[in-house]
């Protein structure tokens, strides 16, 4: 399918703008763009109300955003890890779509944030992402929320961090999910596949890029075989929570997160994989400039509804 209008005409002001490739911007280069994005976004919603607070990882303290539908308690959960390559993104670029989660799916939206690369590399993230998942099972219920009902999402290098995270739960014997929302996910730097070729230049996201953040993120070629940081190196993936996989046509991570899905599929997880034919990595933050933005959304708040509508298996 032909390139989205509106994603060519963002694709053609990027390049008009003279803006560089991750791999060739300073880390905080690369922040300072992904803060950008939030004016790709359209107006925020309201939600009847926001909260700011902080979980507590490596001895740090990490902040996370607290967002709470109307309607009457106790709402499912859905703890949202941004995205940004393991070394930019932060609570303000993900408040725009975590509202739209909210209301559509009627769930109190956990986002949040955990310890960047290159400062804080693996296992930083995959072990505050595990910490955010504890503070969702301990906490929640203070906001309204259900720690019973509860599905992880995460966007690019957020969707790594959820499908890692839900695989942590699962090891350790919980705490239970009722989903995974993975959009886009970067699963393996070490992926051969033909998006990582036919997509690596021009499409916000390039092979080069991608190449960048896990080396940022990554402290040696040894995590790469850890699957707390490449969830397909799992032994075994069985046992997982239902997922939902989204994936653009036009981007690098496209194969890899579709191979991902066929394998947590062919373990016997219930997996639902959908390709946006047309858009690109980013679309999920690009409401304002790409409105078909809202079939990820829709797609993403109709699968939480959907897995945390019965009540759970005792």
């Amino acid at each position: 399918m032909a390139l989205d209008a509106h994603a060519a005409e963002l694709i053609a002001g990027l390049q008009a703008q003279g803006m560089k490739a991750f791999a060739q911007m300073t880390v905080d280069e690369a922040r300072a763009v992904v803060g950008t994005f939030t004016g790709l976004q359209a107006p925020p919603e309201p939600v009847a109300r926001v909260a700011d607070a902080h979980y507590v990882s490596g001895g740090t303290q990490i902040p996370l955003r607290i967002y709470v539908p109307d309607g009457p308690a106790p709402h499912p959960v859905v703890l949202y890890f941004h995205g940004g390559g393991f070394v930019a993104g932060d609570l303000d670029v993900v408040d725009e779509p975590a509202r739209a989660v909210a209301n559509g799916a009627g769930a109190v939206v956990v986002a949040a944030t955990y310890r960047r690369a290159p400062e804080h590399r693996f296992p930083a993230a995959a072990d505050d992402a595990a910490a955010a998942l504890r503070w969702v099972a301990d906490t929640v219920a203070e906001y309204g929320g259900d720690p019973g009902n509860v599905v992880v999402m995460g966007d690019s290098a957020g969707g790594n961090l959820a499908a890692v995270t839900a695989l942590r739960a699962r090891d350790a014997g919980g705490p239970h999910l009722r989903g995974q929302v993975l959009i886009y996910p970067v699963v393996d730097p070490n992926a051969e596949f033909l998006s990582r070729r036919e997509f690596a230049e021009g499409y916000v996201i390039g092979a080069g890029d991608l190449d960048w953040f896990w080396s940022n993120y990554l402290s040696s070629p040894d995590d790469a075989q850890h699957p707390y940081a490449v969830p397909s190196r799992a032994a075994s993936l069985e046992g997982l929570p239902p997922a939902l996989v989204l994936t653009t046509e036009n981007e690098v991570a496209r194969d890899e997160a579709e191979a991902y899905a066929a394998s947590l599929r062919q373990a016997g997880v219930d997996t639902e994989a959908i390709r946006f034919d047309g858009l690109i990595h980013g679309a999920f933050w690009m409401s304002g400039a790409v409105p078909r933005s809202s079939e990820m959304r829709t797609a993403v708040v109709e699968f939480v509804k959907g897995v945390t509508a019965t009540a759970p298996v005792v």
